[in-house]
């Protein structure tokens, strides 16, 4: 299974300490350089970044068609232009993003997504993590990460919780 990530899974994941849902639920994945450039160099020193550099199974392949990029950059800032283009060049099983904007584009180009509350509930499903609750408040409280209160009853229905 080909798995390619933008930022937010990444860096939300690491921040409440449970990047390691990604390798559980998808074994490796893919990221473009623009990606890696976001995490580790425009984001030194902060979560994700060291994971980033050191995990071997968080993969940095160069976009192959850079018209592509060129292209998806008219709509989206460069690390979700790469992050779609490269999904798209390598046939991606499944795009992890959360933006709007960026899922909108996916959803015109045919990619398969989820989002880091859609990989949250996946975790729940297969006993990875036993409570969604605790992340998700986590998620709002450390990352910053927002979520409408409606959407924050749906995750936790869709968990069982």
């Amino acid at each position: 299974m080909i798995i390619v990530s933008d930022t937010s899974p990444i860096i939300n994941l690491a921040t409440i300490g449970h990047l390691e849902l990604l390798q559980q639920l998808y074994n490796k994945i893919v990221i473009p350089q623009a990606i890696y450039n976001e995490i580790v160099l425009v984001g030194a020193g902060l979560p994700g970044a060291h994971e980033v550099q050191t995990y071997s199974w968080i993969i940095t392949q160069t976009v192959p068609d850079p018209l592509l990029v060129k292209v998806l950059e008219t709509e989206l800032d460069s690390g979700e232009a790469e992050a779609l283009a490269l999904a798209v060049a390598i046939k991606a099983d499944l795009l992890l993003i959360d933006e709007r904007l960026g899922r909108s584009v996916a959803t015109r180009l045919g990619l398969k997504f989820i989002g880091l509350l859609g990989i949250l509930i996946a975790a729940k499903h297969k006993h990875l993590i036993s409570q969604l609750k605790p992340l998700l408040e986590d998620l709002i409280t450390k990352a910053g990460f927002w979520v409408s209160p409606q959407l924050y009853a749906r995750v936790l229905q869709e968990a069982g919780e």
